[in-house]
This record gives C-alpha cells, structure tokens and sequence, in this order.
C-alpha cells in the first residue's frame, strides 16, 4: 500500500529547483503534477474587502524558512474557516497567502530480503516520482491573513490562530494591525 512521507521529511530541507514540469514531455522531470488539496485561498465577503470595509487586520506567519505541504496549509484553513465563520457569520474576510508550487518527490526504496533487486534501479535513475506539493514561505511572510471588524474580537481570533498553529510544522507569530480608515 502507498503511503506518503512524513512532512519531515521535506520542511526543513531546502526547495530542489529541478522539479519542473515542461510541455514537451521529453524535457520533463515530472511527468504528472499531482493534484493540489488547497480548495479556497479567499473566503468570506471580498466586496467588503474590497471596498476597505475592516478595520483590523491579523495575520499568521512563519519564524522561520520552511517548506510546508498543501496537505498542512488546508487542514490550517478547514479548522480556522470553521471556527471563524462561527463567530462571524459573513462578515469577515479571509485569505491563504501561500501557493504550494514546490513539487515533493520520492524515490521509493524498497527494504527486505533480496525482493528489492528486481524493481529498484539505486542511485542511476533516482529522481523519483512526484508525491505531493509544497509552499516554500520565508521567514517572516505571513500564511494566512483575516480582516474583520470589533476590538472585542482580536481575542477570540488569537485563540483560533493558537488552536491551528501546532498543524503547521514551523514555528509561527501571530501579529494584529488596527488598520486606519
């Protein structure tokens, strides 16, 4: 049965630049991009945004350069869309700053008696096949940004980040901007 790796695997390591995906197939590393788990990057009322309608502004960002997968960035976004449209209903304007471009890849080893022989070719054709994606976030850019209105609110907001933080495998900041209108 296939199974993904462990996402740590790839978060602290740097982004491989060869993982390209080219219209001619001969010139292509990847032959097929896996599909991308982030369903939404912008929920919640974007005419109100749009137009300046929040007052303030809280983000979540990363304290360090870190690759995180798509896998992580939309459980983050399932668990504060759901606690954030709880408390406010529609009125609130929600963003996932980060698009996971970086493409994993995994050159399967197999382990064992002497099954591995037959199908493992070792280091000659070692590329391996794409397993999944990633955003390459550097230190200090936020990940997920909300906009909404209420001073009463910003506590609230800090409990909902701090639940979601532990999903994401960095260590992450929590800044508010009371923005001016």
């Amino acid at each position: 049965m296939a199974t993904t790796r462990k996402a740590l695997a790839y978060s602290k390591k740097q982004p491989v630049v060869n993982t390209r995906h080219s219209r001619k197939q001969q010139f292509s590393y990847i032959k097929a991009v896996p599909v991308q788990k982030i369903v939404k990057f912008n929920m919640g009322d974007i005419q109100a945004y749009q137009r300046g309608d929040f007052g303030i502004k809280m983000t979540l960002s990363t304290e360090e350069n870190i690759q995180i997968r798509d896998l992580a960035l939309e459980s983050v976004r399932q668990t504060l869309l759901k606690d954030i449209s709880v408390l406010f209903q529609k009125n609130f304007f929600f963003r996932c700053n980060v698009f996971p471009h970086n493409i994993l890849r995994n050159n399967r080893v197999f382990s064992g008696a002497s099954k591995g022989e037959r199908v493992q070719t070792g280091m000659t054709l070692s590329f391996g096949t794409p397993e999944g994606r990633a955003a390459i976030v550097k230190r200090g850019n936020p990940i997920f940004t909300v906009y909404f209105n209420g001073e009463k609110n910003i506590a609230f907001m800090r409990k909902f980040f701090r639940k979601a933080a532990p999903k994401l495998p960095c260590k992450s900041k929590v800044s508010v901007e009371i923005m001016k209108k």
